[in-house]
């Protein structure tokens, strides 16, 4: 049964709902105890008229039933067995409903001194009379449920007033604008209540947003810091000669993870922004960092029999942060390089999006619809599953759609489509 969700239009349900109720039971009332009546006066109609007749007929035994329009008699005894219809004769004594043909009647039957008596009453004027006051009463429920629909609705603005003034102050309410508390406008009773609530959670909201604030701002300053110096260490030591080829590759990727985690950490504190903030960083040019992120990751192919094909469109722009996309590339470039023993890689990016397809290990059915969960890892997995779930959070932030097919031993095929 579908119910609203809108208070007022509960409350005008509600008060249709009862009124159709309480009418219905009063048509039922009312209409049976008008069709009890009617009976019961027809009943005592047929009974007197028949205590008449047989009183009558004991003075005079060829005295003739009633015979008028609305009531018809006959005899049954030795000498008249004949002239009761066939109909009347299977009834025993007491009262029965007949119906011949259109008509319907009342039958009282009586046994008396030797011989059965019948008594019929026409009830097809009746049952009209009572259908016609059964249509009337059915107006009426109409009536009575349309007139509660509107009583509901009209008490609803009245009764819900307050809660939608609530609701509506709450809805337009800026951040800005709760140094304002809402219990100023609604000083006393449930209202008032719930306002204080609202002002309650919304202070311990602001203080647990301004420490974490101050902890993304202390972080990402004492996180930078660390960075600048290794850094600055890792290009002072690149630029000694007196260093083999194979320390110079060492010191080379100190220097791009930690040039990796610094774009990482900007990235992050870019998707822990407002998301206006993050639609207007600019736009990016998705091929420079497909290249960019093949190359960073191509290690990751070492002695591994795996042929990657890269096809990009350099003409396609997204308007968001590049430190965003190239997370986003990179986790699914890393994925592909790390699950591929052998085959191909193939990395394909047109106008519309990107696709990366490998010919991997794959993932298992019962792991395709959880690998996007943080912290999600089936038991063949090396990461700490946090990669997928942020490249799920940068498509949800900025509308676009993630695909991913996958079967086990066959490879996995992941698409975003960024328009």
């Amino acid at each position: 049964m579908l119910r609203p969700h809108n208070l007022r239009q509960r409350v005008a349900f509600f008060f249709a709902g009862f009124g159709a109720l309480l009418s219905l039971l009063l048509v039922f009332l009312l209409y049976q105890t008008a069709h009890d009546q009617g009976q019961r006066l027809i009943d005592e109609t047929l009974t007197a008229e028949l205590d008449d007749y047989i009183a009558r007929r004991e003075r005079n035994p060829h005295s003739l039933p009633p015979s008028t329009v609305m009531l018809q008699g006959y005899v049954r005894d030795a000498a008249s067995a004949g002239d009761v219809p066939p109909y009347l004769t299977t009834l025993l004594p007491g009262r029965h409903d007949v119906t011949v043909g259109d008509l319907s009647y009342r039958a009282a039957v009586l046994d008396r001194s030797g011989a059965r008596y019948y008594l019929l009453y026409d009830t097809s004027l009746q049952q009209k009379r009572e259908e016609r006051f059964l249509f009337l009463l059915a107006v009426v429920a109409v009536a009575v449920t349309l007139l509660a629909a509107l009583g509901g609705i009209w008490l609803s603005r009245s009764v819900v007033a307050p809660v939608t003034e609530l609701a509506d102050k709450v809805h337009l309410r800026n951040p800005e604008d709760w140094d304002h508390p809402l219990a100023d406008d609604f000083p006393e009773g449930e209202m008032g209540e719930l306002a204080r609530v609202f002002d309650r959670h919304v202070v311990r909201m602001r203080a647990f947003i301004e420490r974490e604030r101050a902890l993304s701002a202390d972080m990402s300053h004492e996180l930078r810091t660390s960075l600048a110096v290794i850094l600055s260490a890792t290009e002072i030591l690149l630029e000694d000669e007196t260093l083999t080829e194979k320390q110079k590759t060492r010191i080379a990727r100190i220097d791009h993870a930690a040039r990796d985690m610094g774009e990482l950490g900007t990235a992050l504190l870019l998707m822990a922004r407002e998301e206006q903030l993050v639609s207007s960083s600019g736009s990016c040019a998705v091929a420079g960092v497909i290249e960019k992120a093949v190359d960073k990751h191509r290690l990751l192919l070492a002695n591994k029999p795996v042929q990657v094909e890269v096809h990009t469109d350099p003409a396609l722009e997204v308007p968001a942060d590049c430190a965003l996309i190239d997370i986003l590339v990179s986790n699914l470039v890393r994925n592909a390089f790390s699950y591929t023993a052998s085959g191909t890689v193939v990395i394909r990016q047109d106008a519309r999006g990107l696709s990366i397809a490998d010919t991997g290990k794959g993932i298992p059915g019962y792991a395709v619809d959880q690998v996007f969960l943080r912290h999600f890892r089936d038991i063949t997995s090396e990461g700490a599953g946090i990669g997928l779930s942020l490249v799920k959070r940068i498509c949800d932030r900025f509308g676009w759609q993630l695909r991913l097919e996958s079967r086990e031993n066959s490879g996995t095929s992941v698409t975003i489509l960024f328009n």
